[in-house]
Protein backbone atom coordinates (compact mmCIF):
# COMPACT_ATOMS: atom_id res chain seq x y z
CA UNK A 1 0.00 0.00 0.00
CA UNK A 2 1.19 3.62 -0.74
CA UNK A 3 1.94 5.68 2.07
CA UNK A 4 1.20 8.84 0.27
CA UNK A 5 -1.50 9.33 -2.68
CA UNK A 6 -0.91 12.24 -5.50
CA UNK A 7 -3.61 13.21 -6.81
CA UNK A 8 -3.10 15.85 -10.44
CA UNK A 9 -6.61 17.14 -11.41
CA UNK A 10 -6.57 17.96 -14.84
CA UNK A 11 -8.43 19.41 -18.01
CA UNK A 12 -7.51 20.62 -22.00
CA UNK A 13 -3.28 21.04 -20.21
CA UNK A 14 -1.88 18.36 -22.42
CA UNK A 15 1.36 20.84 -23.09
CA UNK A 16 1.78 21.26 -19.28
CA UNK A 17 0.64 17.79 -17.81
CA UNK A 18 3.72 15.81 -18.72
CA UNK A 19 5.98 18.56 -16.44
CA UNK A 20 3.79 17.77 -13.47
CA UNK A 21 3.55 14.21 -13.71
CA UNK A 22 7.73 14.00 -14.18
CA UNK A 23 8.43 16.29 -11.16
CA UNK A 24 6.09 13.87 -9.57
CA UNK A 25 7.78 10.75 -10.76
CA UNK A 26 11.44 12.51 -10.25
CA UNK A 27 10.64 12.60 -6.28
CA UNK A 28 13.44 11.58 -3.74
CA UNK A 29 10.47 9.72 -1.63
CA UNK A 30 9.41 6.44 -3.56
CA UNK A 31 6.58 5.51 -1.60
CA UNK A 32 3.40 7.25 -3.32
CA UNK A 33 0.30 6.11 -6.28
CA UNK A 34 -0.20 9.20 -9.06
CA UNK A 35 -3.72 9.39 -9.08
CA UNK A 36 -4.33 11.73 -12.39
CA UNK A 37 -8.32 12.60 -12.76
CA UNK A 38 -8.95 14.26 -16.62
CA UNK A 39 -11.99 16.01 -16.43
CA UNK A 40 -13.08 15.37 -19.80
CA UNK A 41 -10.22 16.79 -21.25
CA UNK A 42 -10.89 17.56 -25.38
CA UNK A 43 -6.72 17.84 -26.31
CA UNK A 44 -3.98 15.23 -26.13
CA UNK A 45 -4.20 14.56 -22.30
CA UNK A 46 -4.87 10.68 -22.86
CA UNK A 47 -1.47 10.60 -25.40
CA UNK A 48 0.97 11.96 -22.58
CA UNK A 49 -0.43 9.63 -20.27
CA UNK A 50 0.42 6.51 -22.52
CA UNK A 51 3.91 8.21 -22.68
CA UNK A 52 4.58 6.61 -18.89
CA UNK A 53 5.52 3.13 -18.02
CA UNK A 54 5.23 3.30 -14.27
CA UNK A 55 2.78 1.29 -12.53
CA UNK A 56 2.31 4.06 -9.84
CA UNK A 57 0.23 5.61 -12.45
CA UNK A 58 -3.29 5.52 -12.00
CA UNK A 59 -5.51 7.40 -14.75
CA UNK A 60 -9.50 8.39 -13.97
CA UNK A 61 -11.73 10.34 -16.76
CA UNK A 62 -14.65 11.71 -16.00
CA UNK A 63 -17.54 11.33 -18.59
CA UNK A 64 -18.32 14.93 -18.67
CA UNK A 65 -16.66 18.28 -17.57
CA UNK A 66 -17.57 17.99 -13.42
CA UNK A 67 -15.44 20.98 -12.36
CA UNK A 68 -11.70 21.31 -10.20
CA UNK A 69 -13.23 20.62 -6.81
CA UNK A 70 -15.09 16.97 -8.29
CA UNK A 71 -12.13 16.23 -9.77
CA UNK A 72 -10.19 16.46 -6.36
CA UNK A 73 -12.92 14.72 -4.57
CA UNK A 74 -12.40 11.85 -7.18
CA UNK A 75 -8.73 11.46 -6.38
CA UNK A 76 -9.12 11.77 -2.73
CA UNK A 77 -12.04 8.80 -3.28
CA UNK A 78 -10.42 6.70 -5.11
CA UNK A 79 -6.86 7.15 -3.15
CA UNK A 80 -5.02 4.36 -0.67
CA UNK A 81 -2.64 6.66 0.68
CA UNK A 82 -2.63 7.48 4.52
CA UNK A 83 -1.39 11.06 3.22
CA UNK A 84 -2.91 13.33 0.11
CA UNK A 85 -0.72 15.35 -2.12
CA UNK A 86 -2.23 18.01 -4.83
CA UNK A 87 -0.05 19.01 -7.63
CA UNK A 88 -2.17 21.72 -9.69
CA UNK A 89 -1.24 20.22 -13.63
CA UNK A 90 0.74 23.65 -14.45
CA UNK A 91 2.66 23.30 -11.51
CA UNK A 92 5.87 21.19 -10.06
CA UNK A 93 8.06 20.04 -7.34
CA UNK A 94 10.81 19.90 -6.71
CA UNK A 95 12.61 16.23 -5.89
CA UNK A 96 12.48 16.66 -1.80
CA UNK A 97 9.07 17.52 -1.59
CA UNK A 98 7.66 14.90 -0.22
CA UNK A 99 10.62 13.25 1.57
CA UNK A 100 10.63 17.16 3.96
CA UNK A 101 6.49 17.13 4.47
CA UNK A 102 6.66 13.13 4.90
CA UNK A 103 9.19 13.10 7.42
CA UNK A 104 7.57 15.77 9.65
CA UNK A 105 4.33 14.52 8.96
CA UNK A 106 5.37 11.33 10.54
CA UNK A 107 7.36 13.10 13.61
CA UNK A 108 4.54 15.17 14.29
CA UNK A 109 1.23 14.32 16.78
CA UNK A 110 -2.21 13.46 15.29
CA UNK A 111 -3.25 17.32 15.87
CA UNK A 112 -1.21 18.38 12.91
CA UNK A 113 -3.08 17.32 9.74
CA UNK A 114 -1.26 19.21 7.29
CA UNK A 115 2.38 20.52 6.12
CA UNK A 116 2.58 22.96 3.61
CA UNK A 117 5.78 24.58 1.86
CA UNK A 118 6.82 27.91 0.65
CA UNK A 119 7.20 28.06 -3.72
CA UNK A 120 8.84 30.11 -6.46
CA UNK A 121 6.93 32.09 -8.22
CA UNK A 122 7.60 31.74 -12.36
CA UNK A 123 6.63 32.98 -15.37
CA UNK A 124 5.56 30.43 -17.59
CA UNK A 125 6.09 32.82 -20.69
CA UNK A 126 9.28 33.95 -20.39
CA UNK A 127 10.80 31.47 -17.43
CA UNK A 128 12.23 34.18 -15.03
CA UNK A 129 12.02 33.59 -11.45
CA UNK A 130 9.73 36.70 -9.99
CA UNK A 131 10.39 35.60 -6.35
CA UNK A 132 9.31 33.33 -3.34
CA UNK A 133 6.42 33.01 -1.24
CA UNK A 134 7.45 32.47 2.13
CA UNK A 135 4.99 30.52 5.08
CA UNK A 136 4.44 32.27 8.13
CA UNK A 137 1.69 30.88 9.86
CA UNK A 138 1.74 27.35 11.83
CA UNK A 139 -0.10 25.82 14.86
CA UNK A 140 -3.70 26.54 15.14
CA UNK A 141 -3.90 29.25 12.58
CA UNK A 142 -8.26 28.98 12.56
CA UNK A 143 -8.52 32.68 13.95
CA UNK A 144 -5.71 33.41 11.33
CA UNK A 145 -8.30 32.36 8.09
CA UNK A 146 -10.27 34.99 8.42
CA UNK A 147 -7.90 37.13 7.18
CA UNK A 148 -6.39 35.67 4.05
CA UNK A 149 -5.29 32.15 2.88
CA UNK A 150 -2.18 32.10 4.51
CA UNK A 151 -1.72 28.33 3.29
CA UNK A 152 -1.92 29.21 -0.41
CA UNK A 153 -2.16 27.19 -3.48
CA UNK A 154 -2.89 23.35 -2.87
CA UNK A 155 0.23 22.05 -4.71
CA UNK A 156 2.01 22.89 -1.20
CA UNK A 157 0.40 21.05 0.99
CA UNK A 158 0.81 17.36 2.35
CA UNK A 159 -2.60 15.87 4.17
CA UNK A 160 -3.74 13.13 6.45
CA UNK A 161 -6.18 11.37 4.80
CA UNK A 162 -8.59 11.64 8.08
CA UNK A 163 -8.62 15.78 7.48
CA UNK A 164 -11.44 15.08 4.62
CA UNK A 165 -13.40 12.14 6.81
CA UNK A 166 -13.19 15.36 9.94
CA UNK A 167 -13.38 18.47 7.53
CA UNK A 168 -15.60 16.94 4.32
CA UNK A 169 -14.50 16.83 0.98
CA UNK A 170 -14.15 20.37 -1.66
CA UNK A 171 -16.89 21.71 -2.02
CA UNK A 172 -18.19 21.46 -5.67
CA UNK A 173 -20.69 24.47 -5.33
CA UNK A 174 -17.57 26.95 -5.62
CA UNK A 175 -15.80 27.61 -8.90
CA UNK A 176 -13.10 29.75 -7.15
CA UNK A 177 -11.53 29.91 -3.33
CA UNK A 178 -12.17 26.20 -3.16
CA UNK A 179 -8.71 25.65 -1.68
CA UNK A 180 -9.04 28.77 0.97
CA UNK A 181 -12.63 26.89 1.94
CA UNK A 182 -11.18 23.47 2.55
CA UNK A 183 -8.02 25.40 4.33
CA UNK A 184 -10.81 26.96 6.79
CA UNK A 185 -12.58 23.41 7.70
CA UNK A 186 -9.57 21.74 8.63
CA UNK A 187 -7.92 24.63 10.16
CA UNK A 188 -11.07 24.14 12.39
CA UNK A 189 -10.31 20.91 13.12
CA UNK A 190 -6.48 20.20 12.99
CA UNK A 191 -3.37 22.18 13.42
CA UNK A 192 -0.83 23.10 10.37
CA UNK A 193 2.96 23.15 10.25
CA UNK A 194 5.51 24.20 7.33
CA UNK A 195 8.34 24.09 5.89
CA UNK A 196 9.75 27.27 5.10
CA UNK A 197 12.08 26.37 1.77
CA UNK A 198 10.14 26.64 -1.63
CA UNK A 199 9.64 23.38 -2.68
CA UNK A 200 7.08 24.00 -5.43
CA UNK A 201 7.72 25.69 -8.63
CA UNK A 202 4.16 27.65 -9.56
CA UNK A 203 3.42 28.91 -12.70
CA UNK A 204 2.22 32.09 -13.88
CA UNK A 205 -0.01 32.11 -17.16
CA UNK A 206 -2.36 33.23 -19.30
CA UNK A 207 -4.44 30.02 -19.29
CA UNK A 208 -5.32 30.17 -15.50
CA UNK A 209 -8.68 30.21 -13.75
CA UNK A 210 -7.54 33.24 -11.60
CA UNK A 211 -7.34 35.36 -15.05
CA UNK A 212 -11.67 35.03 -15.01
CA UNK A 213 -12.07 38.13 -13.14
CA UNK A 214 -16.31 37.13 -13.24
CA UNK A 215 -15.18 33.31 -11.74
CA UNK A 216 -13.38 34.90 -9.05
CA UNK A 217 -16.27 37.18 -7.92
CA UNK A 218 -18.44 34.90 -7.98
CA UNK A 219 -16.32 32.05 -5.77
CA UNK A 220 -15.51 35.09 -3.51
CA UNK A 221 -19.96 35.63 -2.69
CA UNK A 222 -19.46 32.19 -2.53
CA UNK A 223 -17.14 32.23 0.29
CA UNK A 224 -18.59 35.30 2.07
CA UNK A 225 -21.90 33.52 2.04
CA UNK A 226 -21.09 30.53 3.35
CA UNK A 227 -18.69 31.96 5.82
CA UNK A 228 -20.50 34.68 6.73
CA UNK A 229 -20.04 34.95 10.57
CA UNK A 230 -16.87 33.40 10.46
CA UNK A 231 -15.81 36.79 8.63
CA UNK A 232 -17.87 38.85 10.17
CA UNK A 233 -16.52 38.10 13.53
CA UNK A 234 -13.51 39.73 12.44
CA UNK A 235 -14.31 43.10 11.41
CA UNK A 236 -10.82 43.93 9.90
CA UNK A 237 -11.23 40.57 7.95
CA UNK A 238 -14.77 41.25 6.70
CA UNK A 239 -13.58 44.46 5.68
CA UNK A 240 -10.64 43.44 3.66
CA UNK A 241 -12.65 40.96 1.28
CA UNK A 242 -15.00 43.54 1.06
CA UNK A 243 -12.92 45.74 -0.63
CA UNK A 244 -11.32 42.58 -1.96
CA UNK A 245 -14.64 41.93 -4.01
CA UNK A 246 -15.64 45.50 -4.60
CA UNK A 247 -12.24 45.94 -6.75
CA UNK A 248 -13.17 42.62 -8.71
CA UNK A 249 -16.53 44.32 -9.41
CA UNK A 250 -14.64 47.15 -10.34
CA UNK A 251 -12.54 45.29 -12.90
CA UNK A 252 -15.62 43.74 -14.41
CA UNK A 253 -16.85 46.98 -15.24
CA UNK A 254 -19.98 46.71 -12.40
CA UNK A 255 -19.36 50.05 -10.79
CA UNK A 256 -22.33 49.99 -8.86
CA UNK A 257 -21.86 47.13 -7.19
CA UNK A 258 -18.38 47.95 -6.60
CA UNK A 259 -18.92 51.39 -4.47
CA UNK A 260 -21.61 49.20 -2.40
CA UNK A 261 -18.63 47.02 -1.92
CA UNK A 262 -16.04 49.16 -0.81
CA UNK A 263 -18.68 51.32 1.00
CA UNK A 264 -19.65 48.81 3.34
CA UNK A 265 -15.71 48.06 3.30
CA UNK A 266 -15.35 51.26 5.07
CA UNK A 267 -18.54 51.26 7.27
CA UNK A 268 -17.32 47.92 8.33
CA UNK A 269 -14.20 48.60 9.24
CA UNK A 270 -13.23 51.99 9.17
CA UNK A 271 -9.39 52.40 10.39
CA UNK A 272 -7.88 50.93 7.48
CA UNK A 273 -6.64 53.48 4.72
CA UNK A 274 -7.07 50.56 1.46
CA UNK A 275 -10.82 50.41 1.62
CA UNK A 276 -10.78 54.39 1.10
CA UNK A 277 -8.55 53.97 -1.43
CA UNK A 278 -10.26 51.44 -3.09
CA UNK A 279 -13.35 53.16 -2.77
CA UNK A 280 -11.67 56.23 -5.02
CA UNK A 281 -10.47 53.73 -7.17
CA UNK A 282 -13.84 52.69 -8.03
CA UNK A 283 -14.96 56.48 -7.99
CA UNK A 284 -11.99 57.20 -10.22
CA UNK A 285 -13.54 54.58 -13.24
CA UNK A 286 -16.82 55.63 -13.24
CA UNK A 287 -15.72 59.51 -13.14
CA UNK A 288 -12.73 59.10 -15.57
CA UNK A 289 -14.00 56.50 -17.86
CA UNK A 290 -12.34 53.05 -19.16
CA UNK A 291 -9.62 54.34 -21.57
CA UNK A 292 -8.33 56.40 -18.91
CA UNK A 293 -8.08 53.50 -16.08
CA UNK A 294 -6.96 51.08 -19.04
CA UNK A 295 -4.09 53.33 -19.70
CA UNK A 296 -3.09 53.56 -15.66
CA UNK A 297 -3.77 49.96 -14.92
CA UNK A 298 -1.05 49.44 -17.89
CA UNK A 299 1.43 51.36 -16.84
CA UNK A 300 1.23 50.21 -13.44
CA UNK A 301 1.77 46.69 -14.90
CA UNK A 302 4.50 47.38 -16.66
CA UNK A 303 6.15 49.65 -13.41
CA UNK A 304 5.65 46.27 -12.01
CA UNK A 305 7.00 44.06 -14.07
CA UNK A 306 10.20 46.25 -13.62
CA UNK A 307 10.33 46.14 -9.99
CA UNK A 308 8.91 42.78 -9.38
CA UNK A 309 12.15 39.93 -9.53
CA UNK A 310 13.56 42.14 -6.59
CA UNK A 311 10.68 41.87 -4.43
CA UNK A 312 11.41 38.72 -1.65
CA UNK A 313 7.75 37.19 -1.91
CA UNK A 314 4.79 37.29 -4.64
CA UNK A 315 1.44 36.48 -3.58
CA UNK A 316 -0.87 34.88 -6.52
CA UNK A 317 -3.32 33.15 -4.92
Amino acid sequence: MPRVSVIIPTRNRAELLHAAMTSVLNQSFRNFELIVVDDHSEDDTQDVLSLFNDRRIKYIRHNVNRGESASRNTGITHSEGDYIAFLDDDDQWLPEKLRLQFDLMEKSPPIIGAVYSGFQVIDMAHGITLGEWVPKKRGNIYKDMALDNFVGTPSTVLLRKECFCRAGLFDEDIAYTLDYDMWIRISKEFHFDYIKRPLVKYHLHEDQISNNLEIRARGKEALLKKYGPFFTSNRKAYGKHMLDLGLLYRDQQEIGKANAACLKAIKVYPLRGGNYTGLMKCLGYALLGKGYYTKMKKFKEILSALIRPHKSAVRKF
